[in-house]
């Protein structure tokens, strides 16, 4: 089976799963964390060589604050979980705005834990045009200037892009470097995260036509 490089995620449906399963939209988000380190256990068996967790957008911020607070708090305490775990860890998003929460600040310089293996990449408080504000002061001779000028320079080419919860957009997910991924799309509710479900999107993947353009 062909493994890609670097799975991007979109974890969506927890507030779905929330009322569904008589919970309120808020407490939805914290059913999502044990998922994520599940999922990357199952991209360190196959040898995924990068992740990229979306946490959440600025556009999700205006949403109700309860679940702005709810959602905040899962994502930084989904980072410290992956911590915990052999992973290079990178933190993505506008930093500079006050809805950037501090404990993830140290995080927005790449770290090493346990032995290193993975990059894991989290996008937090990220937004497109956050991402690509840069562009338009400069001037693009190669597709290496881009890389270097846009707010993710460091998270590479997504070779496969999974979202969970049946909706089929990308939601401003990492536009560069997504140009190019094939999306699979799971009907099921993050929250329902199976690695069964992983390895149908795998297989998928290994029967695609790669070709980038050429």
């Amino acid at each position: 089976m062909r493994i890609p490089n670097h799975i991007g995620i979109i974890p969506d449906g927890n507030r779905r799963w929330a009322v569904k399963n008589g919970f309120t939209k808020e407490m939805g988000y914290d059913k999502g964390l044990l998922p994520g380190v599940k999922l990357f256990k199952c991209c360190e068996e196959v040898g995924v060589k990068e992740l990229t967790f979306y946490g959440f957008t600025v556009d999700n911020t205006k949403r109700p604050a309860a679940q702005k607070d709810a959602f905040i708090a899962a994502c930084v305490k989904a980072v410290e979980m992956l911590s915990r775990e052999n992973a290079s860890l990178l933190v993505v998003g506008n930093y500079d705005s006050p809805i950037f929460p501090k404990e993830l600040l140290p995080f927005t310089k790449r770290k090493d834990f346990g032995k290193g293996g993975i990059k894991i990449n989290f996008l937090v408080n990220y937004g497109w045009e956050w991402d690509l504000m840069n562009l338009k002061n400069t001037q693009v001779n190669s597709r290496n200037s881009i890389y270097n000028t846009i707010g993710s320079h460091d998270i590479s080419r997504v070779d496969l892009l999974i979202r969970w919860g049946g909706r089929r957009r990308l939601s401003g997910f990492l536009p560069v470097q997504s140009v190019y991924s094939d999306f699979y799309v799971i009907d099921d509710m993050w929250p329902d995260f199976t690695k069964n479900q992983f390895d149908n999107a795998l297989e998928w993947y290994s029967k695609q036509d790669v070709t980038l353009g050429g």
